[in-house]
């Protein structure tokens, strides 16, 4: 599938207002004491940060932190479905008493399947847990929630056993520049980023590679590698002549930790809404469990593709067979490429998951949300007033960083979308009417 028009190339749809996240943060700050799930998926985050790479895996990757995110909403999900009853529940239906307390079932789902999944932060936890359930009358509705939540995190903890999570799975690339071949990239020259991942059991679709891209990379002796190549040497480098301020800050605005940036828009933008307990764990389930299949298939298509980074074909571009593509030995990426193969653009997979699931649950793509970036001190801010201005912007900056091709963008978005799609037909639909 191709895009017709190349915008990073020629035309930006406009920058961005930038502001400090000042009143943003006090918002989340307000709504944490009225929507655990809004809190506890901040704490979720930082426990995923804080986490032992060595107990669990990948939770500090680019896009893994999202399996984390997906295990923990999807038991909130279960335990506040089990209670009013709204939509289908993922998996077998938790059982819950009349009465029970949604926000303790909440509190206790989320705590429940986080300290399995990261045992070395249990005391930080149970810490808040505690303080949490705290607010919440004693009585028998407030201890039922608790069972609830519990009954929930065991059920998915149970479901997702043996799900591949931190597996073995081997990678082998060449260790000299090899046309079209992924290597580590400077300055660290990394190992490749949790193979395993691609190699998961999803948590919707049907295998890893169901969405697999039908495209391949352009050809190296084609006219549309030569393009995507020139394009991201000219705007992705380092020392740009031509890329302009705005384009850098754009660039740069996405380099940060991606599931962490987008945990925060997601908080935000339900406090926005004023969306309460219920609307935010199936909003929240959606969107980190879709974020979390796109991610595993898009890391199956990079281990499978194995396409080299603009880092590395640039200062080999003599090898690729191609008179139109001039090498540059010193060529350098404005950010520092991540340490995975390049197609398909893995910001364009999740994001391309995240504006399907946006459109479909407000009923429109002309919706307004707001991601922030810790990258610049003061952070800043962007505004978009539609998911297509959120992809359009993303799929730029992938290229503006020097991190990816045009092609590869495009096809991460249809990945993303792809998968999101699947999903609202069958997970997550509403028992009746709302």
């Amino acid at each position: 599938m191709k895009n017709s028009q190349k915008s990073a190339g020629s035309k930006h749809f406009g920058f961005r207002t930038i502001v400090t996240v000042s009143l943003a943060l006090a918002l989340c700050s307000v709504a944490k004491a009225q929507n655990p799930v809004i809190n506890w998926n901040a704490i979720a985050v930082t426990t995923a940060l804080n986490g032992n790479q060595t107990i669990s895996p990948a939770s500090n990757a680019s896009g893994g932190m999202s399996i984390y995110l997906a295990y923990t909403h999807l038991a909130i999900y279960n335990a506040v479905n089990a209670i009013d009853h709204r939509f289908q529940p993922y998996g077998a239906e938790t059982p819950a008493p009349a009465g029970a307390s949604a926000d303790a079932a909440v509190i206790s789902a989320a705590y429940n399947t986080l300290v399995f999944y990261f045992p070395d932060q249990s005391v930080s936890l149970t810490t808040q847990y505690m303080a949490a359930l705290s607010l919440i009358p004693d009585g028998q509705a407030k201890d039922d929630g608790v069972q609830v939540g519990k009954t929930a995190a065991n059920s998915i903890i149970a479901m997702r056993a043996g799900d591949g999570r931190g597996a073995s799975v081997p990678y082998v690339f060449p260790s000299v520049p090899t046309a079209g071949v992924w290597i580590p990239t400077p300055p660290a020259h990394l190992l490749p980023q949790t193979p395993w991942v691609g190699q998961m059991m999803p948590f919707t679709m049907s295998s890893a590679s169901q969405f697999l891209p039908d495209e391949p990379p352009p050809a190296l002796t084609s006219t549309d590698w030569a393009d995507d190549y020139n394009q991201v040497k000219t705007l992705g480098a380092v020392n740009s002549p031509v890329r302009t301020a705005e384009q850098t800050e754009i660039g740069l605005f996405w380099t940060e930790q991606t599931s962490k940036q987008y945990a925060r828009a997601f908080r935000a933008l339900a406090v926005a809404r004023a969306l309460d307990t219920s609307d935010t764990a199936h909003l929240f389930a959606m969107m980190w469990t879709a974020v979390a299949d796109s991610f595993i298939g898009c890391m199956n298509a990079k281990y499978h593709f194995s396409f080299w980074r603009p880092v590395t074909a640039i200062q080999n571009g003599d090898i690729d067979g191609n008179s139109a593509t001039v090498a540059d030995p010193a060529w350098m990426p404005l950010g520092t490429t991540p340490n995975h193969p390049e197609y398909p653009a893995a910001h364009g997979c999740l994001t391309g998951a995240i504006a399907t699931i946006l459109k479909d649950y407000f009923g429109t793509p002309n919706v307004n949300f707001t991601v922030s970036s810790t990258v610049f001190n003061p952070a800043h801010v962007h505004t978009f007033n539609s998911t297509k201005d959120l992809e359009q912007e993303v799929g730029d900056a992938r290229i503006y960083a020097g991190f990816h091709y045009h092609h590869s963008v495009v096809q991460g978005f249809v990945l993303g979308q792809h998968v999101a799609l699947q999903m609202l037909v069958n997970f997550f639909r509403p028992v009746t009417s709302q």
